[in-house]
């Protein structure tokens, strides 16, 4: 029996190459198949939605006869905390959002992202240094994971003594947003809801020291912020903190591992990236377009009846949208299945847009440009060891689980 296209995104043996599908996607802009979700392909179509206000985020406005079977993937913020602002409409979001924002970027804190260099440089010099064996070494496990949560423990001013626990807490995290249809989903949910509660009580210490005796980091002036829109409960400051863990983890690392295994299928621009590290600027932009770490964004949920190319969707209809997809739209982008950093206007969806656009874009960029010239520049010959690699069972967080690199040294 023929799958349907909606099963054949979610089939994991498509997860290595799945852009022929979003291909025959596109010739069907809104895709709909029985009681299940909406799905929009189009790059315009997708735009217009992300910036429409009958768009919502909340859950609750979701029609109750409706099916989505990417509703609430893994749930890894649990129940125990308020929905983090990313799962939040308008005015409620704008709130949260405009007070995580202030101690984070312009204009309140426009040195917080910048000023991290020096230290982004530190980490990735440290954990390059500690790959051990050229000749064979796994990219995940030994770069790509370890350090977007170092800079996030860094950023929230967790304790260098207490950042191995945040690890651990963050690999059960991160490991509970990944179907796995061989564990127990038993033991699977204790795994993770243990997780959440000792995270949740570590977070709920730390902030209660940083009120008492706040410092220069986001913790702390989160914590003791006291502005037009008031200050954080702590039940939405651990909610903040928990997003901050897992979105920004999470596509941190997908889009770094994507980036180097793109680079790696590319070795002329690996090339250039290695004598010139200021391509790492559009290279990563082309990356956030060709090989985005969210390849879509399910749990929208129409607020009224929206007409898309001729189609209506009712109010109260699951939406996807499906970013990756639009980022290769042959009628907005040029040539769009290759790699090209030299493009002149690469206006990707990759972070999303609109009220919702990525939160931590600034420092995801930031650390993906790091880490992809010190790779580089200090790997000598790199080589993939299997193409492709394993990849994650995630259809929405998409990226290798491992990427097995040989090279003939790492330089000093």
């Amino acid at each position: 029996m023929t799958q349907s296209l909606l099963h054949r995104i979610l089939d994991y043996a498509n997860r290595p190459d799945p852009y022929p599908i979003y291909e025959e996607l596109r010739r069907t802009p809104v895709h709909h198949e029985a009681d299940g979700p909406y799905v929009i392909s189009t790059y315009y179509e997708i735009r217009s939605l992300l910036h429409d206000p009958r768009m919502s985020s909340d859950a609750r406005n979701l029609a109750s006869h409706t099916s989505d079977p990417l509703a609430e993937p893994g749930s890894a913020e649990g129940g125990a905390l308020p929905p983090g602002f990313l799962k939040l409409d308008p005015p409620e979001h704008d709130r949260l959002r405009r007070m995580a924002n202030r101690p984070f970027g312009p204009p309140h804190s426009p040195r917080r992202v910048d000023g991290m260099r020096p230290e982004l440089h530190d980490i990735v010099t440290g954990l390059i240094d500690g790959i051990g064996d050229p000749g064979g070494f796994d990219l995940v496990e030994q770069f790509s994971y370890p350090f977007p949560v170092t800079v996030i423990c860094r950023l929230l001013g967790v304790p260098r003594e207490d950042e191995a626990r945040f690890h651990v807490w963050a690999d059960t995290l991160a490991a509970s947003l990944d179907p796995d249809p061989d564990a127990d989903p038993a033991e699977r949910g204790k795994d993770a809801h243990d997780a959440r509660m000792e995270l949740g009580m570590y977070l709920a210490g730390l902030i209660e020291e940083r009120r008492k005796h706040p410092g220069e980091d986001m913790l702390s002036q989160l914590a003791t912020a006291k502005g037009g829109d008031g200050a954080m409960s702590t039940m939405e400051l651990l909610s903040t903190a928990a997003l901050l863990l897992i979105a920004g983890h999470e596509t941190t690392v997908n889009l770094i591992t994507n980036g180097m295994l793109t680079l790696l299928r590319h070795p002329d621009v690996l090339g250039r990236l290695r004598e010139d590290p200021r391509l790492a600027v559009p290279i990563v932009e082309e990356l956030l377009r060709f090989e985005p770490p969210v390849q879509l964004v399910p749990q929208r949920t129409t607020l009224a009846d929206i007409e898309i190319r001729g189609v209506t969707i009712p109010k109260g209809a699951p939406v996807w949208l499906v970013l990756a997809s639009g980022n290769r739209d042959p009628q907005r982008f040029e040539d769009p299945d290759r790699f090209d950093p030299d493009r002149p206007d690469i206006q990707h969806l990759g972070l999303g847009s609109g009220v919702h656009s990525c939160f931590g874009a600034p420092l995801a960029r930031l650390e993906t440009q790091f880490a992809l010239a010190e790779l580089a520049r200090r790997l000598e010959n790199p080589r993939l060891v299997q193409d492709p690699p394993p990849y994650r069972q995630n259809a929405v967080l998409r990226g290798p689980r491992q990427l097995h690199i040989t090279c003939d040294g790492i330089r000093a």
